[in-house]
């Protein structure tokens, strides 16, 4: 009885020890037994129950601070009781969704996914964007149309063919058909191995996050900085989504490139504004 309750509660085991040390105690100094005893075993059942209560809840360090209950939510005190499903243990749970899209586990995660990629495709969209029309306003040799991100595909229609960021030493492309090809084949089989998790040579990776070969610079290795990547990736993804939103309603609205637009809109902020377009609106 004494070694099945020993190995199954400390609180039990002080007890017995007392007992034991009360007895073999002399009696004038069994007073002074009771109270050492009592003690020993009162800071032990202590330890134990503070022991259970830290396993089962961990520290929250800094840099999980995105992850767990106390994470930040979307509209901050304000925001009440997120849905049971939404536990903060995934990166940019905000605990809104009120619309309950997530509330069923597989559409969750199918969700997870579609966004993610989206997010990434946006990124490098938005930069994509951007970017041919900052080089043509800094000296950079375009062709007409070639620095505007929407026009810039006719281009390959052209007797001189497409030449990427104006250079043809770079790409050069001239067939539609050869880079439709290309695009598909190559694409298909990143897309290919990313849902399958293997590539040749290279097994058991993540879906959503690979790594490994496909993190050369190791900023994964490090748990913590991972986790708070995550939340970077998906929240600078969220803002990069609404901007190419923004940006094909400007080229429906203006028939201009986000840096023109911007330009024109310093320029003049009071004429070039969304207002004054929602007016006098004649898609281009």
């Amino acid at each position: 009885l004494f070694k099945h309750t020993r190995e199954t509660h400390p609180v039990s085991t002080m007890s017995l020890l007392a007992k034991n040390m009360l007895l073999k105690a002399p009696v004038g100094r069994r007073s002074v037994t009771v109270q050492a005893a009592t003690k020993a075993g009162t800071k032990a059942g202590t330890k134990a129950v503070t022991k259970g209560k830290t396993q089962q809840k961990p520290k929250q360090t800094a840099d999980s601070a995105w992850y767990g209950p106390d994470r930040p939510l979307y509209l901050g005190a304000l925001s009440g009781e997120p849905p049971s499903y939404l536990t903060g243990e995934f990166p940019g749970d905000y605990g809104w969704d009120s619309a309950g899209l997530s509330a069923d586990p597989n559409t969750f995660a199918r969700y997870r996914t579609i966004e993610l990629i989206h997010a990434r495709w946006a990124l490098l969209g938005a930069l994509g964007i951007i970017t041919p029309e900052l080089l043509a306003k800094n000296g950079v040799p375009f062709s007409e149309d070639g620095a505007v991100w929407f026009k810039a595909g006719a281009e390959i229609f052209k007797e001189g063919g497409l030449n990427y960021l104006g250079n043809e030493n770079l790409i050069h492309a001239q067939s539609i058909l050869a880079t439709l090809a290309v695009q598909v084949i190559v694409m298909g089989a990143a897309e290919g191995f990313r849902a399958n998790g293997e590539a040749p040579g290279v097994e058991g990776l993540d879906p959503l996050y690979p790594g490994g070969p496909f993190d050369p610079l190791g900023l994964a290795d490090d748990p913590e900085a991972f986790a708070e990547l995550k939340v970077k990736e998906i929240k600078n993804g969220r803002l990069a989504m609404f901007a190419c939103l923004g940006f094909f309603v400007q080229a429906i609205v203006t028939g201009k490139g986000p840096i023109e637009n911007l330009t024109d809109h310093l320029a003049n902020p009071a004429e070039n504004n969304a207002f004054a377009y929602a007016t006098k609106f004649t898609p281009q």
